[in-house]
């Protein structure tokens, strides 16, 4: 079995024919040596073996043509030597010599003839198989794919060009007809099933393109566009309809092949981004209701950041309006004591005035201008308007100051809002606690290059555990009658200019709360 496979070809759905023409071969291969060994003929009588390779080149393989060549040789020498072994002459030598050189070349001929077949058999079957490769992708892909014909289209657009139309949306406006002519020359090829479940059965059957489908005029003039421009690919969003009248939005995808010729089956894909168009529009909504609602908090922020600053220089000009009455009761008034009285109220309002106009700044931050500030002069500063605070509760207050501090380019009323932030919330602490000894320390330092900072600590009962977490949680107090904005606020202040505000517990005990400000901030608003 082995040797007859080796020799013959493998059946194919013409191999009843195959074996009919070796059969032929046979035949005929014994009737030339016949005439040629026993008859009287002297033509070239062994030159008619050509005709029996021919005939079995249709059922044996290459190794075939070789053996049936030898045997034809054979066929050929033996008939020679049985009729001119004797007597040899110039003539039937040259007729031996020419049909074996005839035999040689038809076999060498038929042999690469074989060769080339299996070649071309090779081709086709990897042909089939990537064409059947294609087909099961094309199909079973969940993305939708058309085939389509774009030959005519684009054969119809290449004449259009050569009338010198350059701008197709601008040809399309003067020529109505224009669109739905290029829309009949497109043909549906090919269609998978994702095709036919997105938009229907109809709008992907083979045949002329529906006009119905496309909704979007001005992204099929796009796609036209780019076929007469050359493009590789296109892609772009586009609407359009399925066939229970709905309309999606999809992400179109076209190959255009760089051969004109391949233009009869291009390739179409869609990807239907409806339901992603409508949640990015859901989150867009979200957006905009949430940057309503943290506009909203702001003002919210910004009022309870009103209420609380002013707090304490409206209660200082209320007690030096009562301490002004009581001067001017006396008999006789004593003038001098009312006008200081006086110059603190004045004070006291100013820097209420300075506290709105910088909330203010927050809407409209290139009002608050950076300037250069000593922290020893904000600290005595400070210091003074807290003196009625101070001197009340019976706090003393010790300042340490380091040298070579630099001074640091910042909003001067906002600092000082923050250093009075901590020197109330230490009094207070302190005044809840009833400490036997009501100290306040404050201390600058310059802890890197960059930075310098001041600590603000106290002599109170320090800060809880479950408290530390919540420290500057925007409404967290534990304050009975507090509104929970102030270290919030501080820390938010201090943040917005490249600085830092942390609160922790002094190891001899007490709350210690540290500024860090950038010396020379990198922007100069916040």
């Amino acid at each position: 079995m082995s040797i007859v496979s080796t020799l013959l070809r493998a059946r194919d759905a013409e191999g009843g024919h195959n074996v009919a023409f070796g059969l032929i071969a046979v035949g005929l291969a014994a009737a030339v040596f016949y005439v040629d060994t026993y008859t009287d003929i002297e033509g070239a009588i062994a030159v008619l073996y050509v005709v029996i390779m021919l005939l079995a080149a249709q059922a044996t393989t290459r190794v075939g043509l070789f053996v049936i060549a030898a045997a034809c040789a054979a066929l050929t020498l033996l008939s020679y030597a049985m009729t001119h072994g004797d007597n040899a002459d110039l003539q039937s030598t040259t007729r031996l010599i020419v049909a074996l050189a005839a035999l040689f070349v038809t076999t060498m001929l038929l042999v690469k003839t074989e060769t080339a077949r299996l070649t071309l058999l090779s081709i086709n079957s990897a042909l089939k198989e990537s064409e059947a490769r294609y087909r099961s992708i094309f199909d079973r892909t969940r993305v939708a794919l058309w085939e389509r014909d774009y030959s005519k289209l684009r054969s119809y657009l290449m004449d259009v060009r050569a009338q010198g139309v350059t701008d197709i949306k601008t040809h399309a406006r003067t020529n109505p007809t224009f669109v739905d002519h290029c829309i009949g020359l497109i043909k549906v090829v090919a269609a998978n099933e994702a095709a036919r479940e997105m938009l229907g059965p109809e709008s992907s059957a083979v045949g002329s393109l529906r006009r119905s489908f496309i909704t979007g005029q001005e992204r099929f003039l796009d796609v036209v566009q780019a076929i007469m421009d050359g493009e590789r690919v296109f892609e772009d969003k586009a609407e359009v309809r399925a066939d229970n009248g709905e309309d999606k939005l999809v992400l179109l995808s076209i190959a255009f092949p760089e051969d004109p010729a391949a233009f009869n089956r291009v390739v179409v894909s869609m990807v239907d981004i409806t339901q992603r168009e409508m949640a990015l529009k859901a989150l867009a909504e979200a957006q905009a209701e949430l940057t309503m609602a943290s506009k909203a908090a702001t003002v919210g922020a910004m009022s309870a950041s009103l209420a609380h600053e002013l707090n304490q220089p409206l209660g200082a000009i209320v007690v030096n309006s009562q301490t002004l009455l009581r001067w001017l009761d006396r008999d006789p008034p004593d003038l001098a004591a009312v006008r200081r009285s006086a110059e603190r109220m004045i004070r006291d309002s100013q820097r209420a005035s300075d506290i709105i106009q910088n909330t203010r700044g927050l809407l409209s931050p290139s009002n608050n201008k950076l300037e250069s500030i000593s922290l020893d002069r904000l600290i005595d500063e400070t210091m003074a308007l807290m003196e009625h605070e101070l001197q009340r509760s019976g706090t003393t207050v010790h300042i340490e100051r380091k040298a070579h501090i630099p001074p640091v380019s910042a909003v001067k009323i906002e600092l000082q809002q923050v250093l009075i932030n901590l020197l109330t919330n230490a009094i207070q602490a302190m005044d809840e606690a009833s400490s036997p000894q009501r100290i306040i320390k404050i201390a600058t330092a310059r802890p890197d290059i960059e930075h310098v900072s001041i600590a603000v600590r106290d002599t109170g009962p320090g800060i809880t555990d479950d408290v530390k977490d919540k420290l500057f949680a925007p409404f967290f107090t534990t304050k009975a009658a507090g509104m929970g904005m102030g270290l919030s606020i501080c820390r938010t202040t201090l943040e917005a200019r490249g600085g830092k505000l942390d609160g922790t517990n002094h190891h001899d005990g007490g709350a210690i709360f540290e500024m860090s400000l950038l010396i020379k901030p990198e922007v100069e608003h916040a």
